[in-house]
């Protein structure tokens, strides 16, 4: 227990530091998950949600307001699309996997719009067990992690442009946490198109959360994610207070380091156990979800459908 703490404690400090990138972030708390265990999975699980929060509205400091209305803007046909095509694909293959309706329903979700933090909006309302939470929990965050390593390799083959990879990123990864370490590594366009595509599609949780409830007269309710008004917030502050530009620069730089010590912690939380969890049939469902997306997704983006 010690080694583990004492290892723990210096990787966290090393993910601190200026230039260790968010692979390599994510990479170290894999490793030392397997290697000897995280000594603090329950206190992990809880500050990594909390802390990509606050680095997403730390980089919000670093664009322009007027940048993420243009970006918002125009992402709202194709985001709408995009979301009611996932649920209705994710719904079908559900049935064809013979699922349970309520780990279909997580992981389709989870896959159309944010990740984790959709997932847990919409499990109260579909009265989902711990286990559907769980094992939709796990299936969406082992693709996050693929897909943290193979986009910006797969994006430098194809030769996309910043914006271009940003808006992929965007559409086609789960949650926010691995858009920004998958576009941040891309470049810093790619980091600002990404993270606007992929909080200005956050922004449905609520509305489709409550569509659903209705639809199925639940009585659970959907949770808003604040942090999104946060980064909006924090936009404007730069937009309307530019002469602090530099002091700006510096808390988004902050915010953009703190996103490696995030994606250590969620590394961390990616062992053996939570891999099981995964199961056979949520998998399946969630890779072909995935790639279906991802490939629609990259062809419009190529194609100049989507820009």
């Amino acid at each position: 227990m010690k080694l583990q703490k004492t290892l723990f404690i210096l990787l966290l400090a090393v993910c601190a530091v200026p230039y260790v990138s968010t692979g390599l972030g994510l990479a170290m708390g894999i490793g030392l998950s397997f290697l000897v265990g995280n000594p603090w999975p329950e206190k992990t699980s809880g500050a990594s949600k909390q802390l990509l929060k606050i680095s997403v509205v730390g980089l919000g400091f670093g664009m322009q307001l007027a940048e993420v209305w243009r970006v918002g803007k125009h992402s709202i046909v194709y985001t709408f699309v995009g979301i009611l095509g996932t649920l209705v694909a994710g719904a079908l293959l559900g049935r064809a996997l013979k699922m349970r309706g309520s780990t279909a329903t997580l992981v389709s979700f989870g896959t159309a719009i944010c990740g984790g933090s959709a997932i847990a909006a919409m499990a109260p309302v579909v009265q989902a067990e711990n286990e559907d939470v769980a094992v939709s929990m796990a299936t969406i965050f082992t693709l996050n992690s693929v897909a943290l390593f193979l986009f910006p390799v797969i994006g430098h083959l194809l030769q996309l442009s910043q914006n271009a990879f940003g808006i992929w990123a965007g559409i086609a990864i789960h949650d926010t946490s691995s858009v920004v370490g998958a576009s941040s590594a891309y470049g810093l366009g790619a980091l600002a198109t990404g993270t606007t595509v992929k909080l200005s599609r956050a922004v449905w949780i609520a509305p489709c959360v409550l569509a659903y409830g209705w639809i199925r007269k639940s009585e659970g309710k959907a949770v808003f994610p604040l942090f999104i008004l946060g980064f909006i917030a924090a936009a404007a502050i730069r937009s309307l207070v530019p002469r602090f530009q530099a002091e700006w620069n510096g808390v988004a730089a902050v915010a953009r380091q703190s996103l490696v010590v995030t994606l250590f912690l969620i590394g961390a939380g990616l062992g053996p156990d939570v891999l099981r969890k995964v199961g056979f049939r949520p998998m399946i469902q969630g890779v072909l979800l995935w790639i279906l997306v991802g490939v629609l997704s990259l062809t419009a983006v190529v194609q100049g459908v989507i820009h």
